[in-house]
């Protein structure tokens, strides 16, 4: 009778570990730092290793790169049978590292106290690329034109998914959604350290999707995408006209929803003013709550400019941030550009105080430098692309209600913001009467006046939601 022998086989986990040491062996220290350590799962089944990484955008990545090494890896430890596979892991969320995830920067999920220092908390490993930095909900000022968004952000970080989703906040550029949305992601991270949290921009989701279609991944991103805890997406404007990632967004917002996550959107327009949205998307975003930032009042400028003064080693005359506070009024972007500014030419005349004579002065030279002329021809473009229509028939004789509403309208912004005499207006609009544009600019004066609706793409929108939709693309260049 042959003696008995017992033979110990190893663990799934102890060869997933041998698998990673070889692997650390076949490239180089930078490469498997940089690639897999912390960044890559590998789960072992019979003869199959599956590796695990972030997204489609780092499969096709390891693909193109450390196919042999993967295969080599998993012979050494299973044997010449050894079959490799590559998949998106929702587990292993990405960073934007060695140019892969191009433009995904704000998608990085990172230790919330490291944001500050570039890096992981206690310092950056040495060749690691600076992580991004997170505003903070407690830099933001806060004034009659931004409380309700400020409140309902500091409420979701209080108790996210707890009736606020979706969060929709939209403004002109430079009111500050964005600072709302990074200091969301900051605070969350913070206080709930177990929640998975992704912030990113609409450009790079769409980035994802499409990569995912061309690499046949899609369920791994979805996935990894509808099985998180806060999703905050800025820019979703950008995904207007873009019927089928709308699609694919929209299925990601009702999963969320459904199972009690959080979701928080910025954009520069209401859902309702982004005519090619889909009418699912649009009413889905404003089941929520749909907040608007307005360009900050003066009170909340001076707040700004005073805060932002603080930080420079220049030392503005309180007169000196008057002027910069009374003379921009559209952004914060704005205020700030201002005071680089005028600390700019404090570095370059050698002076450390800025006063109030000297401010008007350089603020002269920078508005003078910065004025947007509008002509005819950008309020045309403008109209005809929001209500969808053709340069020829806003100039044409018909009078549908359709085209009437639009050309009124452009006569009035034309009014508004060129130097046009009523002639001139009427002339370019189809050869009409200095009259007909007198009657078109006291007409929309009156919708002002009384909010009346106006009809676009079959919808009903305020007649101020209109202007100001136009304005801003004028504005915008």
């Amino acid at each position: 009778m042959q003696p008995e022998t017992s033979t110990t086989q190893p663990s799934l986990a102890s060869e997933s570990a041998r698998i990673l040491e070889r692997l650390a062996e076949r490239v180089s220290a930078k490469s498997y730092e940089h690639w897999f350590l912390g960044r890559c799962t590998v789960a072992v089944d019979g003869d199959e290793v599956r590796y695990g990484v972030g997204s489609p955008f780092v499969v096709n990545f390891f693909q193109r790169n450390f196919r042999e090494s993967l295969q080599e890896a998993a012979t050494d430890v299973l044997g010449p049978a050894a079959r490799v596979r590559l998949d998106v892991d929702p587990s292993v969320m990405p960073e934007a590292v060695g140019g892969i995830d191009s433009g995904a920067a704000s998608s990085v999920e990172s230790n919330p106290e490291s944001d500050q220092a570039g890096g992981r908390a206690g310092g950056r490993a040495a060749g690691r690329e600076p992580r991004r930095r997170f505003a903070d909900l407690g830099d933001f000022v806060v004034g009659d034109s931004n409380q309700l968004a400020w409140t309902a952000a500091s409420r979701i970080c209080d108790a996210p998914a707890e009736g606020l989703s979706p969060l929709y906040i939209h403004g002109h550029v430079g009111v500050g959604k964005t600072h709302l949305l990074e200091g969301i992601y900051r605070r969350i991270r913070r206080m709930y350290p177990s929640l998975r949290v992704t912030y990113l921009t609409a450009e790079t989701f769409t980035n994802y999707f499409t990569a995912a279609l061309r690499e046949r991944s899609t369920p791994g991103f979805r996935q990894r995408f509808r099985s998180i805890d806060v999703l905050l997406v800025d820019d979703v404007d950008f995904l207007d006209a873009k019927k089928v990632v709308q699609e694919e967004f929209l299925h990601t917002v009702k999963q969320l929803e459904a199972h009690g996550s959080q979701v928080v959107l910025t954009a520069n327009q209401h859902p309702r003013l982004l005519p090619k949205f889909s009418e699912e998307l649009s009413s889905r975003l404003m089941a929520g709550l749909v907040c608007r930032i307005e360009p900050p009042e003066l009170v909340t400028r001076r707040k700004i400019v005073g805060r932002v003064a603080e930080r420079m080693a220049v030392r503005f005359t309180p007169e000196a941030l008057a002027v910069v506070a009374r003379r921009f009024v559209h952004s914060v972007r704005e205020l700030k550009g201002a005071l680089h500014c005028l600390q700019n030419w404090s570095i370059a005349s050698g002076r450390q105080r800025v006063s109030a004579p000297v401010a008007r002065r350089v603020l002269a030279e920078l508005e003078r430098d910065c004025i947007r002329i509008v002509a005819l021809g950008d309020v045309q473009r403008a109209v005809c692309s929001l209500f969808g229509v053709g340069v020829e028939e806003l100039k044409s004789s018909r009078r549908t209600r359709s085209l009437t509403q639009p050309r009124m309208l452009a006569m009035f912004l034309s009014r508004k913001h060129t130097q046009a005499a009523y002639s001139e207006i009427g002339e370019f609009f189809g050869g009409r009467n200095h009259s007909t544009v007198m009657s078109a600019v006291s007409k929309v004066e009156d919708w002002l006046a009384t909010d009346s609706p106006v009809m676009v793409s079959a919808q009903s929108w305020s007649v101020q939601d209109v202007v100001d939709s136009i304005e801003q693309q004028l504005l915008a260049g």
